[in-house]
């Protein structure tokens, strides 16, 4: 237990955030299981971390254990919470629980066992905390943390603290990007986060693209193999698909094609495209009023860091807009394939058309513009860039 502890002393000492992120505030942190989800690369540990720096320093009480640990191969995450609260443990922070076979039934003993003991864990988006562990299904509270958004990049680049708005700025967003431009341009930093800044790796010296295909690969052979214990030999395939839709852009998938392309049936490609969408590596796009099972009308690269990464010789300006547009609307709002004329219909009620520099309007007041290139909207239309600021 003592390595334990100066494993957690050390980690602490050593974390330093770059960005706040305004979830360490969102979650109630009163509720007994908390479970933590997210995508690879997004800063689920450092976020486990500078929780526990914020709120305990070095106090005992707290203790961050990551499930990678070789101990947890012969010893049980209950037992080891038992051990922990009978040392004055209070809160227990474990990393990458999916790690430990058994995780979802031990977590549910230990909130049956220790009334007193608080546990937050971090796991992969690809998890079904609620729908795959009936055990968790009324004791965990399920979050989500996602990568940067453009006001955090932001943010971190030029050392302001702007805060974030919701879809209020429909209404206002002509005097809320008057306050920003007056402290910054936001348009000098737009190319690089759609090429780099959703991951908070890019602060790492190493080359982002070599790091984020590392991550990519470990989403697939990790997260989806692992969790939805799919074996091995079926890696190939999944990998294969991935490339294929990033190659296609963002269309409808031709499934009979994509199915012969890597010898599998329709349906396990319908499956596989789904693993992909939970593993945060796609996005599926339907028209209003359909879902999975059904075949989506458009898929999307999750956010357009992917994109550069992946097949970044066929990069569209458009696509990578509407990428961006859709990604950082996904976080609370429901993002369906527009109609003739129109990209997305947001909340089932609101039309987007994403417009690239230089895109000739013809005005449909029932219709909201998104312009990139432009610093300023007016009307009905509104500047691209000011959606980076919805989270």
């Amino acid at each position: 237990m003592e390595a334990f502890y100066r494993t957690h002393a050390y980690l602490v000492e050593h974390t330093n955030a770059p960005v706040r992120r305004d979830l360490m505030d969102e979650i109630d942190w009163n509720d007994r299981l908390i479970g933590i989800k997210g995508t690879r690369g997004v800063g689920k540990t450092t976020f486990l971390l500078q929780y526990a720096k914020e709120k305990f320093g070095t106090d005992r009480s707290c203790l961050f254990i990551n499930m990678n640990n070789f101990y947890f191969s012969g010893h049980g995450i209950v037992e080891f919470a038992a051990e922990f609260q009978r040392r004055g443990g209070k809160v227990l922070l474990i990393d990458q629980v999916f790690k430990y076979p058994e995780w979802s039934k031990e977590l549910r003993m230990c909130y049956d066992r220790f009334p007193n003991l608080k546990i937050v864990f971090t796991g992969s988006s690809v998890m079904r905390l609620k729908e795959e562990n009936m055990e968790l299904r009324d004791i965990v509270k399920s979050y989500n943390l996602r990568g940067f958004s453009f006001r955090e990049y932001l943010n971190l680049q030029t050392g302001m603290k702007f805060h974030a708005y919701p879809l209020e700025i429909l209404s206002n967003h002509e005097q809320i990007a008057k306050g920003i431009l007056s402290k910054v341009r936001p348009l000098d930093y737009m190319q690089d986060y759609m090429h780099h800044g959703f991951y908070p790796f890019f602060l790492e010296k190493r080359n982002f693209s070599e790091n984020l295909l590392k991550t990519m690969n470990m989403m697939v052979e990790v997260d989806i193999l692992l969790i939805k214990q799919i074996e091995l030999k079926y890696l190939s395939k999944i990998k294969k698909l991935l490339y294929l839709l990033a190659v296609d852009g963002p269309k409808a998938p031709n499934v009979s094609q994509l199915a012969n392309d890597i010898q599998t049936s329709r349906a396990t490609v319908m499956n596989y495209i789904k693993y992909l969408a939970d593993a945060r590596l796609i996005n599926m796009v339907y028209p209003k009023g359909e879902e999975f099972p059904k075949k989506p009308s458009k898929i999307m690269m999750h956010n357009s860091n992917l994109m550069y990464s992946i097949y970044p010789v066929k990069v569209e300006e458009q696509d990578v807009l509407d990428t961006f547009f859709a990604n950082t609307m996904w976080k609370d709002h429901k993002v369906n394939k527009g109609d003739k004329n129109i990209s997305f219909m947001v909340d089932e009620v609101m039309p987007f058309k994403i417009c690239p520099e230089g895109t000739k309007i013809k005005n449909n007041p029932g219709v909201t513009y998104v312009l990139h290139k432009a610093e300023i909207g007016r009307g009905n239309q509104i500047p691209l860039w000011l959606f980076g600021f919805l989270y």
